[in-house]
């Protein structure tokens, strides 16, 4: 088998992440050599390859989904959003600028000669490549220079699949109006549709596709089931608050249940950290926004951010900050990751990404943090409790302790609040369960971690779950037409009420 295919979204968070992941791992079972690939991302959760680029983390999940270490080709264009207005711009790994919305629509089309050229020197390399979507082709205030939708599969002459989430209701006309409001040449590469989280008696959907189908002249190549708590590595904030148990997670041992509590800053970035907690057995993670919802927690966790100097005055402002100082003066164990670290330093100096100059930060670690132009990224690797620990780094702020204090990874640690800014670290599980252990004693908790989860394997489990939805759910022998044929020819056209230009 030999070809590529873009699956395209109603929307953001329709399943175009999930639906791409399943089609790797559903390809790479069958021993089909498969690269995910997706133009342009916007993220703030990312992760790094092993030459030290930095991509979307979604990608990187994709990735393992088909076997693979992640690359820089996968996601050429990444956006780091910064605030409302503004983002920074990683090509191909590296920090190149940082735009406004208006600016970037400037930059794109530049950077559709890298999009391309990426997605072709994986193709060279790859039997099938899976593309995923950005936001949705339905945007056409945004179609004259798309390089991530209809534009790139224009370019690319790449079939598309639309899918969409019926559990937010309206996907029917979600799909039909997708379809609707584009030009026939882009019209004609979109294939079929792909329903998504269907709970219920697929029967009683039957008759919607099949008019669906007569409408748009185009099939549906399945429904996949709703599924709770999958916990894959999320793209972006958008899944916090569908989060729940890991699945398969079994009580620990003891008789206390561990709980954390992981602040919800409103630039969160590779919230992922938090997800090697949530699979131990007997520890709940939620996340929170309000000072009362820490009164329970054993253990809070400030996470990675992109904006440090401005998500810590919004800490301030809703009065965490005052709730997280007064816990760590009771000795209530506290763990700072990257930003969130950052935030627990004496003084903060950003003439970088908030370009506020020095502020104050919590001053529960006996450090300095300042901010550099050059980013630190890269995968890193050393010891703690006697056990391995990797991870990765990714920022620009440095942090900079006094001398005596005692070390935490490449951190450090004041009484029982910890400090540091790799990433990843507690996916280690020896580690993982050594730093529970000490967290619950300080927290005077009955909780002794069960010494059996193994985080890489519950992460493949999830991917062979997805894996096995795409081989249940939807229609093989079709999907391998369209992905070895391209789009059918002679796809009929709507036409539609938008102007002669869609006619």
């Amino acid at each position: 088998m030999k070809g590529a295919l873009l699956v395209a979204g109603t929307t953001s968070d329709a399943g175009k992440s999930v639906l791409t992941a399943g089609l790797c791992r559903w390809l790479h079972r069958r021993g089909v050599a498969v690269a995910p690939f997706k133009a342009q991302n916007m993220s703030n959760n990312s992760a790094v390859t092993p030459d030290g680029a930095e991509i979307g983390r979604a990608q990187a999940m994709q990735a393992a989904a088909a076997g693979l270490e992640p690359e820089a080709a996968m996601n050429p264009v990444l956006l780091k959003p910064g605030s409302d207005r503004s983002s920074q711009v990683v090509l191909l790994g590296e920090p190149v600028a940082d735009v406004t919305a208006r600016s970037y629509r400037d930059l794109k089309p530049k950077l559709m000669s890298t999009v391309l050229d990426s997605l072709a020197d994986l193709r060279s390399r790859y039997d099938v490549v899976v593309c995923e979507g950005a936001g949705s082709p339905a945007e056409i205030n945004l179609r004259a220079d798309d390089i991530a939708n209809m534009g790139l599969a224009r370019a690319a002459d790449l079939p598309v699949v639309v899918v969409g989430d019926i559990d937010r209701g309206g996907v029917l006309a979600a799909m039909f109006g997708t379809l609707a409001v584009l030009d026939p040449a882009d019209q004609a590469l979109i294939a079929g549709f792909v329903v998504n989280k269907f709970r219920g008696d697929p029967s009683l959907l039957a008759p919607g596709l099949d008019r669906l189908r007569e409408l748009t002249g185009r099939p549906t190549y399945g429904v996949l089931p709703w599924l709770p708590n999958l916990w894959l590595d999320a793209e972006d904030s958008l899944t916090l608050d569908a989060a729940g148990p890991a699945p398969g997670t079994t009580a620990a041992a003891g008789a206390d249940v561990l709980r954390v509590a992981a602040v919800r800053l409103p630039r969160i970035s590779n919230l992922t950290d938090l997800d090697a907690l949530a699979a131990e057995p007997g520890v709940v993670v939620r996340f929170v926004t309000a000072p009362e919802e820490l009164g329970d927690a054993d253990l809070v966790v400030l996470p990675g951010t992109r904006a440090t100097v401005t998500d810590l005055a919004w800490l301030r402002e809703c009065g965490l900050a005052d709730a997280v100082v007064a816990r760590a003066a009771a000795g209530r164990p506290v763990l700072g990751v990257c930003g969130g670290y950052q935030m627990l330093a004496r003084t903060i100096t950003d003439d970088v990404e908030s370009r506020a100059g020095a502020v104050a930060g919590l001053g529960l670690l006996p450090a300095d943090v300042v901010f550099e132009p050059r980013k630190t990224v890269g995968r890193t690797a050393g010891e703690e409790y006697g056990q391995p620990v990797r991870g990765y780094e990714i920022h620009h702020g440095r942090v900079r302790f006094d001398a005596g204090t005692r070390p935490f990874l490449d951190g450090c640690r004041a009484g029982a609040v910890w400090g540091t800014t790799w990433h990843g670290a507690l996916e280690s599980d020896a580690f993982r369960r050594a730093f529970l252990a000490e967290v619950a004693a300080a927290a005077g908790r009955d909780f002794r971690p069960v010494g059996e989860v193994s985080f890489a394997a519950v992460r493949e489990a999830r991917l062979d779950v997805l894996g096995d939805l795409v081989a249940d759910h939807l229609d093989a022998a079709a999907l391998d037409a369209l992905i070895g044929g391209g789009a059918p020819r002679g796809l009929p056209v709507l036409r539609t009420v938008l102007g002669p230009e869609v006619q």
